[in-house]
């Protein structure tokens, strides 16, 4: 039986009674000390010849009896030849460590940013596709995984949750930048094997095909119906939209364009080079009607640089709105119509072209596509007065179909080029 008593500890408590140690028996003590504002339980043993003590944790959080059963594992463990005390400074040290390691752990999203900003910032044409599979994606999966701690069933996951939200495609696109970055990461000697190695795209998209989507006239006059009507759909998300249809041109190139870059007197915007995905520069001729929304965007625009400067408060890394805002936008749009994506404006573009009579290579250079075979090696006339008809010839039809009437389109004749 205990020397002390749970009322007796409180009555000394009560009264502020302070001392250095009082004795239950069998190596138990508490202390109470001037400078200490709550008793501490303390186990005292002799090791090795030595007087050693360890605290045990205060009366607060351990109560008598606790503390007695306590010191009876102590007393048991101490005689067959442990150090108690020791190991608690073990223990104690190692959980510093960990907190240290845990500190100084060189995450997945470090790995991310440090692999975009070496590997990709200043040397990939479209740095905010990679941006954005690693924001939207990559991050929010396995941000804060340790990178030697990300295992295969991590990426699989990861692929699969990318798949079942309908992103086939952007899953295998994460999947090659994850090859990338690990095999990064072996170089920097921070992994040694690549834990995506293993998956291909049929674990992830599968096989990508060619897209054949695209908007027939009933189509346009179905989706232009349901842009007016649609609630929360801005007027720059329109006129976006009918800009995309109208010049036939990739989202990346106009959500990242500068007004610095648009001639709207001389109805021209002077694409540069850095901003295609052939590397060559175009200059592209503006219908009449491509002009009136882009001086309307331009007084939306509020002054920005940007044609389509990031709209709120948002914290993002670019000044212009996001690669997925228009899609996320027109995903609100009740159109009935069967599945289509932003992409697909171009091709809807290029086929209705054809259908206009224009050429199919100057169609192609309205897409700023690459002339192909021998004829695009020698052949270095950009069409501009050919390109110009074409596209008035198309923005007259988005005009009619805009307006609700799907009657007859007189093709364009096709005329001799240079």
């Amino acid at each position: 039986m205990g020397k002390m008593t749970d009322m007796g500890i409180r009555s000394w408590i009560k009264a502020g009674e302070h001392f250095e140690g009082r004795a239950d028996g069998g190596g138990l003590y508490l202390a109470f000390p001037a400078s200490y504002t709550n008793p501490v339980w303390k186990f005292r043993y002799r090791f090795a010849g030595k007087q050693r003590v360890m605290n045990m944790g205060g009366y607060a959080t351990l109560s008598l009896a606790d503390a007695r059963d306590t010191a009876k594992k102590l007393a048991a463990r101490v005689a067959l030849g442990y150090d108690v005390a020791a190991e608690k400074q073990g223990r104690k040290q190692d959980a510093i460590a960990k907190i240290e390691a845990e500190k100084n752990a060189y995450t997945m999203a470090q790995l991310a940013d440090e692999y975009f900003e070496r590997m990709i910032l200043g040397r990939w044409k479209h740095p905010n596709i990679v941006r954005s599979r690693i924001e939207k994606d990559i991050k929010p999966a396995i941000g804060r995984l340790k990178v030697e701690d990300v295992k295969p069933r991590h990426i699989d996951e990861l692929l699969q949750s990318v798949v079942k939200r309908g992103a086939p495609t952007m899953a295998n696109d994460v999947l090659r930048w994850l090859k990338r970055m690990f095999n990064y990461a072996i170089k920097r000697h921070v992994i040694e094997t690549n834990p995506a190695a293993a998956f291909d795209l049929a674990d992830a998209g599968g096989r990508e095909e060619g897209r054949k989507r695209w908007l027939t006239s009933d189509e346009l006059v179905k989706l232009f119906a349901a842009m007016r009507q649609a609630s929360g759909f801005s007027v720059e998300n329109d006129l976006t939209i009918k800009l995309l249809l109208l010049l036939a041109v990739r989202k990346g190139e106009l959500i990242a364009a500068r007004w610095s870059e648009f001639d709207l007197d001389n109805a021209v915007w002077n694409l540069p080079e850095e901003r295609t995905k052939t590397g060559s520069a175009i200059d592209i001729p503006l219908p009449a009607s491509a002009v009136d929304w882009l001086r309307e965007l331009k007084r939306l625009s509020c002054g920005s640089d940007w044609v389509l400067p990031a709209r709120k408060m948002q914290d993002r890394m670019i000044p212009h709105i996001s690669d997925s805002t228009l899609s996320v936008a027109l995903a609100k749009v009740k159109h009935g119509l069967p599945a289509f994506t932003i992409h697909d404006l171009r091709r809807t573009a290029r086929t209705h072209l054809e259908a206009l009579g224009v050429a199919p290579h100057i169609a192609e250079r309205c897409l700023n596509h690459k002339i192909k075979g021998v004829e695009g090696i020698y052949n270095r006339h950009d069409y501009f007065e050919e390109r110009k008809a074409a596209l008035n010839a198309w923005a007259a039809l988005l005009g009619q179909l805009e307006s609700g009437n799907t009657g007859k389109i007189v093709p364009i004749k096709r005329g001799k080029t240079a």
